[in-house]
């Protein structure tokens, strides 16, 4: 039996802004919580710089609340606004801070902003400044991470990386941030940099230059512990597993998904082709087989990494791919609320628009309303349509993605939100997958097997 994907948009919001970041709160009791930065490069009236003028880059950071309360009310709330430099990179930290979730921002004006999610004075959900830090004058903060990834609050630090090719670790104590250590990692921008979510003192950094590299604090940053040229073009996205040891995923402007065992960085474990720019990079929360990605010029993909993690190596196959956004596909993050019911019915007015055609499943645009949300479905590997039931989806914030029984193999079902940059769209999607024979065999030789994994 060959498996099934399929996909379908929820919601369509204009940011106003180029959207380049987007993020659902990994904090329990605010995993229905969203957030989605702009970055906007400001120009002359005649649609180009000045000679000798300094780049004037603004952005604005949305604060959502997601409830799916029925098939026809969008999810997404809007609750906030707030006017900013140009955002760079948005990230929560994993664990809730004076029992508040705490939500990073690297800016265009090179600072490090840190907020507060409480409750405003209307009875809702609302983000308060509390700290920031300059990262260095004359520079743009590009992208930061937490040590926090496997939900350990006992070591709360943060990684920038910044566009003189400097890395910043920095320190969170007593409600302000405390420079610990900057240092030259790349001669170009150093687009992306994150930590080993297993080994704090470890960190790794990507830039322009084409060199993914790695750092461990507790000798210095004199000298990386290693630099790897596997990559042809900038190192754009970097992250570590936080269900595997050892295990990273990297992404590039040369359309590669690299995946690598951090005992073993002379060469990567699986490769994957996956075209447009790797901007982005999210293993799934829970399921530590599944990995999204954001592929610039090719749209948003969900790998199946079982093979690759298994020892297994090659390519990592395409699950879903989400592919109705018009431009450069950037932001992109999974929700942990639970989808425990199947999606509503899509029904097929009017001959679809598009088709995305894979061997695995075709993605189809059923209709466009005037209001410019979608409707979507996928036909299975047969060509055939995935019918969908009439109950509408209801979510809760206590659970994260559910992993159901339909028949004899278990399905799974998320919630995505994704951002596109010139369009300035974000736009939330659920995806369904039941696995076939394939994956079901899969899954119960490694139960049987000496290695522990995740079930899909």
């Amino acid at each position: 039996m060959a498996w099934k994907s399929k996909t379908r948009n929820l919601q369509v919001f204009d940011t106003e802004l180029s959207a380049d970041a987007v993020e659902w709160c990994p904090v329990p009791l605010w995993y229905n919580i969203l957030v989605c930065g702009t970055y906007q490069l400001q120009k002359g009236p005649d649609g180009a710089m000045e000679d000798n003028a300094t780049p004037t880059r603004t952005g604005r950071l949305y604060l959502f609340e997601c409830n799916q309360e029925g098939s026809m009310t969008p999810p997404l709330t809007e609750l906030q606004r707030i006017n900013t430099p140009a955002i760079l990179d948005l990230k929560w930290c994993h664990v809730p801070v004076s029992e508040k979730p705490l939500l990073g921002m690297a800016t265009a004006s090179g600072e490090l902003q840190l907020f507060t999610l409480g409750e405003s004075q209307e009875a809702h959900w609302g983000l308060k400044s509390l700290t920031s830090l300059e990262m260095g004058v004359d520079r743009l903060a590009l992208s930061l991470d937490w040590s926090t990834g496997r939900g350990d609050s006992s070591d709360m630090r943060l990684v920038c990386s910044d566009s003189a090719g400097c890395i910043n670790v920095l320190c969170f104590g007593e409600a302000n941030l405390t420079a610990m250590s900057q240092w030259k990692a790349h001669n170009f921008e150093a687009w992306i940099a994150a930590f080993s979510y297993w080994d704090t003192q470890l960190v790794y950094s990507g830039g322009d230059d084409c060199e993914l590299k790695g750092w461990d604090l507790r000798i210095g940053s004199s000298s990386p512990t290693f630099t790897s040229k596997r990559h042809s073009m900038g190192v754009c996205s970097i992250h570590s597993n936080p269900h595997r040891e050892h295990i990273l995923a990297t992404g590039s402007y040369d359309e590669q998904v690299l995946l690598w065992d951090g005992r073993n960085m002379r060469q990567p474990f699986s490769e994957s082709s996956l075209g447009g720019g790797v901007w982005r990079l999210k293993w799934h929360p829970v399921h530590e087989h599944l990995l999204l990605a954001a592929c610039m010029h090719n749209d948003f993909h969900i790998l199946h990494c079982q093979q690759a993690l298994e020892g297994g190596g090659g390519v990592c196959s395409i699950l879903g791919s989400y592919i109705l956004h018009n431009s450069l596909a950037y932001g992109a993050d999974w929700s942990r609320m639970s989808l425990n019911d199947p999606p509503p019915y899509s029904p097929q007015t009017a001959e679809p628009k598009q088709s995305y055609s894979e061997s695995r499943g075709h993605l189809r645009i059923q209709y466009e309303s005037p209001t410019a949300s979608f409707d979507t479905s996928l036909e299975d590997d047969t060509g055939n349509y995935i019918p969908e039931t009439v109950t509408p989806p209801s979510t809760s914030s206590s659970a994260g993605p559910t992993l159901k029984q339909t028949g004899d193999a278990p399905s799974l079902s998320c919630l995505l939100a994704s951002c596109s940059f010139y369009d300035h769209m974000l736009h939330v999607w659920r995806w369904d997958w039941t696995p076939g024979e394939a994956c079901i065999t899969a899954k119960a030789d490694n139960e049987r097997g000496s290695v522990s994994s995740e079930p899909l």
